[in-house]
């Protein structure tokens, strides 16, 4: 009989949380804290946006093969991967949470929803309404990074009656390339940024790229804080020419005090964008077709760094 393969995954009962294990795994639990045997671990699960120690434990496995992320981020364990293992993301998983919450996000800020919880928590009720809200129907969405995130939000969005511009960093069928956005962002009412944090998108909202957008636009970020850059975003949400949502800031967690807190114009929201009920089944799925792939021989799903398997 072949060896089993060892594997590190972050639920203390992996066979009730995948449905089963595939055959031929051996899984142990590691979440951070005491260090099961790591020799002859192959892949591993780090536990789902745990310590810095679940990722630097990655560089002390001299068996390893797989990681296999629960997020679709992936920057933070690059550093820890040495040569001949294999990275895969959590492509897919978080797309339902995540759209979710990029439309929550513009309909609370353009019905003003963080006002309506003051007046609730005051107990006021306006008797007269200086203006009306804003509405998402016939306003032009955005969205930069488009890939299967921004495919769920498209569909989420449909229904709305808005139009939909799809960026992505290169051309294709239906979507701009990120050459372009000088002639989009000024048809832009919201703007949904998707993209990942790597070195061309770090800083890529900057001074120039808002001062392109039209007054009173929305900017929506649930991909990484560090695509925006935080000073540029403060001076238009102070002047209020712009609004932001923000499920991710530059720092990040934000510090008691920090400005964006107070500025106007913005709803925080602390990194939850892959935190609901639907985040569970769907890396369950995965986990287990990436296991039972990796016991059989065949290719992996999701490969973004190192040799495919």
């Amino acid at each position: 009989m072949a060896d089993l393969v060892k594997t590190l995954l972050p639920w203390k009962d992996p066979e009730g949380y995948l449905g089963g294990l595939p055959a031929g795994i051996d899984a142990r639990y590691y979440a951070g804290g005491e260090r099961p045997a790591l020799d002859a671990v192959e892949f591993y699960v780090p536990d789902y946006m745990g310590s810095s120690e679940v990722v630097e434990i990655v560089a002390e496995m001299p068996a390893l093969k797989v990681v296999q992320t629960q997020t679709a981020g992936f920057e933070n364990l690059l550093p820890y991967l040495r040569d001949g293992v294999t990275l895969c993301n959590a492509r897919g998983v978080h797309d339902a949470s995540t759209a979710e919450l990029a439309v929550g996000l513009i309909l609370a800020s353009y019905r003003r929803l963080p006002q309506a919880v003051k007046n609730q928590e005051r107990g006021e009720w306006p008797s007269t309404y200086q203006e009306f809200d804003d509405s998402l129907a016939d306003r032009t969405v955005l969205i930069l990074g488009y890939g299967s995130i921004g495919e769920a939000l498209e569909r989420r969005l449909t229904g709305f009656e808005c139009e939909i511009i799809r960026v992505a960093r290169r051309a294709r069928e239906g979507v701009h390339p990120i050459a372009e956005l000088p002639e989009l962002l000024p048809r832009a009412d919201v703007v949904v940024l998707l993209t990942p944090a790597t070195a061309e998108t770090r800083g890529m909202v900057d001074a120039k790229f808002l001062a392109q957008l039209k007054d009173g636009a929305l900017l929506i970020n649930v991909a990484r804080g560090v695509v925006v850059d935080t000073d540029a975003l403060l001076a238009e949400l102070t002047s209020q020419r712009l609004r932001a949502a923000l499920d991710v800031t530059d720092p990040e967690p934000l510090p008691a005090g920090h400005p964006l807190w107070s500025a106007p114009n913005v709803l925080i929201n602390p990194h939850r964008g892959g935190a609901s009920t639907a985040f569970a089944p769907r890396v369950a799925r995965l986990v287990r077709a990436q296991l039972e792939r990796y016991a059989a021989g065949e290719p992996l799903l999701n490969v973004v760094a190192g040799p495919p398997r």
